[in-house]
Formats: structure tokens, sequence, C-alpha cells
């Protein structure tokens, strides 16, 4: 996760290009400015692109970060060997000409974060300096890289020439040892008389004269030695360091891990800038806006794929995808500031925006509930009860197991507005429908419904809830209705859990090891009906299914108690865990007794969650207040998982003519989304500033 917001915030700092011409005006733009860290990765989410991000979170603001997966790229500028990583770095702000080409060095040892750190600090080192002090005393920046030194020994008579030699030497030696010119002249020290070069090898060993009259043979002296400490490291890492192909970040060892994965990519429609509004605006269609080179967006890209294996042969909305890393200016004209993102596009209506998790059952259920156009205008009161038992859309309720009616009178004007507001800013999550005839009293009457009014129809439940819209907006409508979607004892997983944390309530948890026993299931839904948990939200966790309950527990208790377990977690004030006492039976009599002695407090906590917050251990590491600060910037309303704003689709007249076929290879790069919605993340901000562990 660490690794994906990083991501985020790189997104002005590594610019990804494709071709030698957008590596060129990269290059030129910046002669007599900045320098250039140019790095080759053989795909996203490798442990090399990782350590390249990493490093230009530290020092993009210093060098500017260019990145390519592009393997002809590496092979125009000269590079032979194209099987592994590579990373030059482009000496172009000493470069005043702009015919001149920069000046390049290869970083040769391999792409981990501690060597691109190492070669970079020995980049900003001066490229030569001269020093007239005993040698065993000088100490620069490389000895403390675990760089040698190399001293051209010289004398007043030839201080020109040995001065370009020293200068010659240190070019070919950069980033493999610091290079020094020693005027022998000048210090007080016995110098053998026919040595001209010297040797430091690391801080506190002596230095070793030597006399090489050939610029080969000090750089041949200087690499076999290298060569020697490279070997003895890569043995102490074979036995010491973790398996770099193992990543901590879960999206980018999922992607590393499919790399070689061929996916069908021909089911679903590639746009480009020619193809992209003649697309949409002829038939229905879901366009994903993603970046090849980008983890999640590969992630999500499988995802993606076997949506179209799902709705092969059955929908009629084309699946059709844009890379933005190759069209930028396409999705810059879709308003698409960071990415995956997926937007529906329907004729004669705004696109809509997908915000839900990213996976395929989330996305097909919102393809799904939008092959009708919510709220629906129910014509009749037959019509009316087949849409409340599920006949009407039988097909959809798979997708959405309830179904929400509003019911009004002719001259309801305003609550009827509201109420179809409401419906579409909840189209894709839930189906929703309007009634508003003259007989409407028949419903309102069978359901005991005060007009205006919503039924909230429960189908698996086989359940029909009315509530009343008496001065109710539509914001007050919308979270009524998202509220109803929730599951009333629900599965506490990873993915769901910050949304019943948005409630506000202490947990009631039910631990068990695989499926809760009915009796126990049916005791708590009883209390729930006859509503003595209203101030909690009832839940259970199975840790088969959620593994990291065990260590939720063990918090809790220090070692893991029997199973199951039922505790209540006072999570948003104070801290308390309390445990249903372990010598009595799961029922209604007894859980009523235990939660009443709780509330009266006369029950003893096992624990109270530590009050201290989770700080990040260095400011720069405080991703959370550097996503609210960027979120602040571009406030948007609240709303449920599976949408987001509408925004207004941008195909201007230009747009619309006749394009050139030749393709626009983008420099700049997109902002990166997250892999959870932002949402998600206010859910976890909030969670964190409860000050408590769960």
């Amino acid at each position: 996760m660490e690794f994906q917001l990083q991501s985020a915030l790189l997104f002005n700092e590594v610019k990804y290009i494709t071709t030698l011409e957008g590596l060129q005006n990269i290059e030129n733009a910046l002669k007599g400015k900045a320098n250039i860290a140019f790095s080759y990765v053989r795909a996203i989410g490798t442990p090399e692109h990782r350590a390249v991000m990493e490093s230009a979170f530290v020092y993009g603001t210093t060098h500017q970060f260019v990145l390519t997966t592009e393997i002809a790229l590496l092979g125009s500028i000269g590079t032979e060997d194209i099987e592994n990583a590579h990373l030059y770095f482009f000496h172009c702000k000493p470069v005043l000409d702009l015919t001149q080409q920069c000046r390049r060095t290869l970083m040769e040892q391999p792409l981990t974060t501690l060597n691109i750190y190492r070669f970079i600090k020995s980049m900003e080192a001066p490229l030569l300096t001269e020093v007239a002090e005993d040698p065993q005393q000088v100490s620069t920046v490389h000895l403390q890289l675990g760089l040698p030194l190399v001293f051209i020994v010289s004398q007043q008579a030839t201080y020109e020439a040995d001065r370009r030699t020293a200068e010659w030497v240190a070019w070919r030696l950069l980033g493999k040892a610091g290079v020094l010119l020693l005027l022998r002249d000048s210090v007080e020290v016995d110098i053998p008389q026919q040595a001209n070069v010297g040797f430091k090898r690391e801080e506190g060993m002596p230095v070793e004269f030597l006399v090489l009259h050939d610029i080969e043979l000090v750089i041949s002296h200087v690499e076999n030695n290298m060569y020697v400490e490279e070997i003895q490291e890569d043995e102490d890492d074979d036995i010491e360091a973790p398996d770099m192909g193992i990543q901590d970040d879960e999206v980018a060892e999922t992607v590393y891990r499919d790399r070689k994965r061929q996916l069908p990519l021909e089911l679903t429609v590639e746009l480009t800038e020619e193809t992209f509004n003649t697309t949409v605006t002829s038939s229905d269609s879901i366009v994903l806006f993603y970046a090849g080179w980008q983890a999640v967006s590969m992630a999500f890209l499988q995802s993606y794929i076997d949506l179209a294996i799902k709705l092969k042969g059955t929908s009629t909305m084309l699946l059709t995808r844009v890379n933005c890393a190759d069209w930028s200016d396409v999705c810059t004209k879709q308003n698409v500031t960071e990415f995956p993102v997926v937007k529906m596009y329907k004729e004669g209506e705004n696109p809509v925006s997908y915000a839900g998790m990213l996976g395929t059952e989330n996305l097909l259920k919102f393809i799904q509930l939008n092959r009708i156009s919510c709220p629906v205008n129910i014509t009749s009161v037959q019509k009316a009860e087949e849409y409340l038992s599920g006949e009407l859309y039988e097909d959809l309720i798979s997708h959405s197991s309830v179904s929400v009616l509003g019911l009004f009178s002719p001259n309801m004007t305003t609550a009827k507005e509201d109420f179809t507001e409401a419906g579409r800013y909840l189209k894709g999550c839930v189906i929703t429908a309007v009634y508003s005839k003259e007989d409407v009293l028949i419903l309102s009457n069978k359901y005991t419904a005060t007009l205006p009014a919503m039924l909230i129809a429960r189908h698996e439940e086989d359940k029909v809830e009315s509530i009343s819209l008496a001065n109710t907006h539509v914001q007050d409508i919308v979270q009524i209705i998202t509220n109803s979607l929730l599951e009333i004892f629900p599965e506490i997983t990873v993915e769901n859990l910050p949304t019943y944390l948005r409630l506000q309530k202490p947990l009631l948890i039910l631990f068990s090891d695989g499926s809760i026993n009915p009796r126990y299931k049916k005791a708590i839904l009883t209390l729930v009906k006859e509503k003595h948990l209203d101030s909690l939200t009832p839940c259970w966790l199975n840790l088969k299914n959620t593994p990291v309950g065990r260590g939720v527990l063990q918090a809790y208790f220090d070692a893991l108690p029997p199973l199951p377990l039922l505790v209540v977690v006072n999570l948003h004030s104070g801290g308390q865990v309390f445990a249903f006492p372990s010598d009595q039976a799961v029922t209604e009599q007894n859980l009523l007794s235990w939660l009443t002695k709780l509330e009266a407090g006369l029950e003893s906590h096992i624990t109270i969650l530590p009050a201290q917050e989770w700080k990040p251990p260095l400011p720069a590491y405080n991703f959370l207040r550097m996503m609210d600060a960027a979120a602040s910037e571009h406030p948007t309303r609240g709303g449920p998982e599976c949408m987001k704003d509408t925004g207004v689709q941008e195909i201007d007249e230009e747009q619309r003519e006749a394009k050139s076929p030749i393709r626009k290879e983008p420099i700049e790069t997109l902002r990166i989304k997250r892999w959870n919605r932002s949402n998600v993340f206010k859910a976890e901000k909030s969670f964190r500033h409860d000050n408590k562990e769960l």
C-alpha cells in the first residue's frame, strides 16, 4: 500500500516516455537547468521499478526522473544489453549549447534502492578534486559510499597534462571511484619517485602507490578490485537479504508475478485519439482509462478482461479501453486526472463515473444495474407490486437485493423531484422507482406509509419497510437508501470494514472459526428486530475467511481464546473491549442481560485499546495528510462507494473532425489513482483519528 501511495505523489517527478523523440525533447528542455536520471525497467511493478520510484521520491526535486519500459528505446541510445534494467545519468545541467548532447553515465550495478542512492550521490560529488595534503588523511563522500579513491600523482612541471589525464580518468570511473589530483610538490609525504597513481580501497586502509603508465591500466585496476568486492557483497546478500522478487506491496507483487500472463485483450476495443469520439457517441460504451506502466492499472486490467469474458455475447454494452500513457490528450479532455477510471457513456446522457471497488463483480453489478434508467416510472399498482416482489426485474435481483419505490400523490412535485434526483445519483448502486398515480393510496394504505413515502423491499428477507419522506431532502434520501443497502448482521471483511466503521457505533462482533452457529445468529437477529441493538453494529468475523482476525483477538486477549467468542469494541470513544462471559450460552435473554449490565457500567472491560495516534515515522511519510491536502483542492460530495459525481463529457467540435494518423506520444504523466477509493481512505483516516486500534 505504501508504495502505491508513494507513486501517487510522484506524477510530477517521474515522466514516462515511449520514443527517442520524447527523450530528446526532455533532454533539450533541461539543458543548462537540471540533470536527468533515465531508467529502463522490464515492467511496472518489478523490484527495479520500485527501486527507481523510491529513489525519485527522495531525489525527484533535484533531478528529473524519466522512465520507460520500451526495449526499442533502450537500444536506440546504444545499449547492447537490453535484457536487464538500466539507469543512466544525463549530465545536462552543465550543457549550455543546445546542439551539444548531454554526457551520459551508465550505472553498472543492479537497480536496487541502495545502489541507486550510491550512484546518484557519486554523480553529485565533484568530478575531480585537487589535494595538497597527506593522502592517508583524505576522506571524501566516495569512501562513505563504499567506493575507492584514485590519486593521480602530479608535479608542477607536468601539471596541465596530469590534470587532463585526471579528468579523463574521472569521467571513465564516474560512479565507480573518486578521482583526486595529488600535488606531489605540495605534500610532505614520502611518495615513491616512480609512482604516478595512488589507490585507497576504503576508509582506514593505507594508500597503495602504483606505477601505471596507461589509462586503461588504471581503469582495469579499479574495476578488478571493485569486482571482487561486489562478488563478496553478493555472497553476503545470498545469505541474509530477502528475495527481491517478493514485494511487500501486494498489487505490485501480483503484477510482477503475472507479468507473463497473456490477456485476451481482443475482447475489448482499444480506443485512440482518432476513434474515441466516434465510438462513444455511436454506441453505449464502458471505457477503462488506465496507464500501461502503472501497477494498479495493470492489476485492474485483468479484472476488466475477466468482466469482458463474463459479458461476452450477452451484453449490448461495448467494452473499451484507453491507455492514458499513450493518449494523454484523450484522458485530459475526458476529465481523467487519476487512473484507473471507468466511465459509462450513453447516448443523450452525461458520462457516469464508476467509483466502487476495483473488482470484476462490483463492476459487473454497476453495468447490469445501469441497464435500466433509474428511477423507473411505474405505471400501475400491479406493476408496483411486481416491482416490490422482485418479479419485474428478476434478472437484476442477484445484483441488488434491495429495491426502492417512492410513493407520491400527483401534486407532491417537490418531494418527487428530490427522490428522482437521489435515484439518479444512486444509479448503478440500487434499483429505484417512482409511483405517483391517483390510486397511490392503495399502496400507502397497504404498507402503512404516510405520503410522501419510500418503500424499501428486501428480497432476501421477503420484507417491505416504509419510511416517511416528509421534509426530507435529496442528501437525506441518499443516506437513507445507502444505509438500507447495509446488512443488518454482516460478515466483516477487510473490504467492508470501513463502511461499517463510518456508522460510528460500537461493534458487537462474534468471532468464529468458520460458519457461525445458527442458534447464535438467531439470537442476535431477534435482538436486532426488537430494536435492542440499535446503538451497536452487530457483525461477525470468520477467521478462515479473514485470518487477520486472529491478530485482532491476540491484541485483545494476548493469547487466542476459545471460539466462538462475542465481544463489544467501543472503538470510537474510550477504547474499551468487553467479552461476553464464556460460561454462558449465547441466547436472547443472556445477551440482553449482559448488554444491559454493560450499558449500566456494571461490566469490567478486558482491555483498553491504546490511545496513541498511528503517526508516520517521519513527516515525509504522512501520506494521509498529503492526500487530505490534495483532496481539499478538489472537494466532492459524499456518496456510496459505487457512485461518484457524474462529469460532463468534453467533446469539442475540432475533435469530431478527421484526425491525423500520426500518433502523438505523451511525455507528461497523469495522476495515479489509489487502489482503494477515496471514501475508503477517508474511513481509514477517521478510524485512525479515533486513536484506537481495532
